[in-house]
């Protein structure tokens, strides 16, 4: 009997004692879960855009017959028949994952695998040959020379900064760096005097050397172009900054690096403005990641970046050697859509589990192709890119070049795609909502694939938009589809890219 009661004693002992390394256990997850989650949050990002008042419109703006409702939600875009989105790779389950899960397993990868090789990419498509250089013609001069307009009426001589739209004081990085490779190519064009070219830059260096950073490491997403405050995107001050953009700061660091390698007299300058940002609180672990700023004032990390973007801003950073390189594979999250018969490349990752919109437009394919020179794979997807526009063109009679921009009315901005999150040929506001009423032909789209490839195509599309723009103010954003009137927001990143395309044209490549 007693035998059998030192049996439960003992027995008591072992239950309390697995019960307190369970305990253990449990809290020793709990904590590590918890670290994870304030290192890897879920959400993700894309790039700033400057958001207006609700209640101001831009100047000379001309309304669509139809307008969108401010909060509708997103709908599936009709099509026709021959369009219908059909995946033709496949992801290996159809299950939706925690985005937390889904930001943890991204940073395994990183950690355990070599980023798949670029050169992966099956090339299949006829590519464009290399487009040969040429003068530009009266014309296409006179057409820099509007473009160069806006950013003559749109510095602020107190700080040497652009507004991002006409006669708002509010830019980005994307936008301050949209005026630099503008100024670059209006001095390479000879549109302005290297005195100029010289003040301008040194001002806007001046600036970015003094302007306060988020925490005291990055630049904001937002600022005011007249005071240099912290701003939020609808131009309030917000003295700890909202956070920072990788994609953004990845922007500004091109026409930095032209600065640093072709104008010595900047060198010092452009070494000064990067001396004060901490880039490796952007890229690590081979990846590129944004911040936001909570209520708290509390710093949270984001992976920021999608296919195409991505991409293209892993290869800015690179410039500077910090190396991004599972952001720089475009095929660690690659599948294509077939669109007309054209399999489109869009990146798998789920808008409703990831956190950000998975955007398939032509800026920053464009952007490559003027500044870099397309590689083998981002040569492969642009052209697939303009030849599905093209196709849309042929089977609906619709004129199509399309990309995100700033538009005169409210929603004010829309993101205009060739795929988002299941759908083609889909407007959509930053939140998601419908806005194909304002479906357009994007007039920067059409300048920089004329510029990339030249073709019979790209010539109509420039001889639909050759007229937006006034010759006072510069280049109108685009043509709406529903009613074939000009969408007259005039901005930064329109004109800067009207610039880059047709210095291209005349000098190639902007990169040296």
């Amino acid at each position: 009997m007693a035998f059998k009661d030192d049996l439960v004693t003992a027995r008591s002992y072992i239950v309390f004692v697995l019960g307190l390394i369970t305990a253990f256990v449990m809290v020793y997850y709990i904590e590590q879960h918890s670290k994870l989650k304030t290192q890897i949050p879920p959400t993700a990002m894309v790039k700033s855009v400057i958001k207006l008042d609700q209640e101001k419109s831009l100047p000379d703006t001309m309304t669509p017959n139809t307008a969108v409702p401010t909060a509708v939600a997103a709908t599936v875009i009709q099509q026709p028949k021959q369009a219908q989105t059909t995946v033709t790779h496949p992801t290996a389950a159809n299950a939706k994952p925690n985005p937390l899960n889904a930001a943890s397993q991204m940073m395994a990868d990183v950690s355990t695998k070599e980023p798949i090789i670029l050169a992966s990419i099956e090339l299949k498509t006829p590519t464009f040959g290399k487009r040969s250089k040429q003068k530009l013609t009266e014309q296409e001069l006179q057409w820099a020379k509007i473009a160069w307009q806006y950013f003559v009426n749109n510095t602020q001589k107190s700080t040497g900064l652009v507004n991002s739209v006409q006669g708002y004081p509010a830019t980005t990085l994307w936008d301050t760096a949209s005026y630099m490779m503008a100024a670059i190519a209006a001095q390479r064009l000879s549109l302005i005097e290297q005195a100029e070219f010289d003040q301008r830059m040194s001002s806007v260096l001046n600036s970015l050397a003094i302007m306060p950073l988020v925490d005291n490491k990055l630049p904001n997403k937002s600022y005011n172009t007249i005071s240099l405050a912290m701003t939020n995107y609808a131009n309030k001050d917000s003295p700890k900054g909202i956070g920072w953009s990788a994609i953004d700061i990845g922007r500004l660091l091109v026409p930095l690096k032209i600065l640093q390698k072709k104008y010595p007299q900047h060198q010092a300058m452009v070494q000064k403005v990067l001396g004060r940002w901490s880039i490796p609180d952007v890229v690590h672990h081979n990846i590129m990641f944004g911040a936001a700023v909570d209520n708290n004032g509390n710093i949270k990390l984001m992976q920021e970046g999608r296919l195409g973007y991505e991409q293209y801003a892993a290869k800015t950073f690179a410039l500077f050697n910090h190396q991004a390189k599972y952001a720089a594979s475009y095929v660690n999250h690659l599948q294509y859509v077939d669109i007309y018969g054209i399999e489109v490349a869009v990146d798998k990752r789920d808008p409703k589990t990831s956190g950000a919109q998975n955007y398939v437009l032509s800026e920053p394919y464009i952007l490559d192709g003027l500044e870099f020179g397309f590689d083998k794979n981002s040569k492969e997807l642009a052209a697939r890119l303009f030849l599905v526009q093209q196709a849309r063109y042929k089977n609906t009679g619709i004129l199509t070049a399309v990309s995100e921009d700033h538009i005169d009315v409210a929603p004010y901005f829309v993101y205009n795609t060739v795929y988002v999150a299941g759908k083609t040929w889909a407007a959509i506001t930053d939140k998601g909502q419908d806005a194909s009423a304002f479906k357009s032909l994007s007039t920067k789209t059409v300048f920089g694939w004329h510029a990339l490839y030249n073709t019979d195509y790209s010539k109509k599309m420039l001889d639909a938009i050759k007229d937006l723009h006034d010759t006072n103010k510069g280049w109108y954003s685009g043509l709406y589809e529903q009613n074939q009137q000009p969408n007259k927001a005039i901005t930064a990143n329109t004109n800067g890219v009207v610039l880059e395309s047709l210095a291209y044209i005349q000098l190639g490549k902007l990169l040296p």
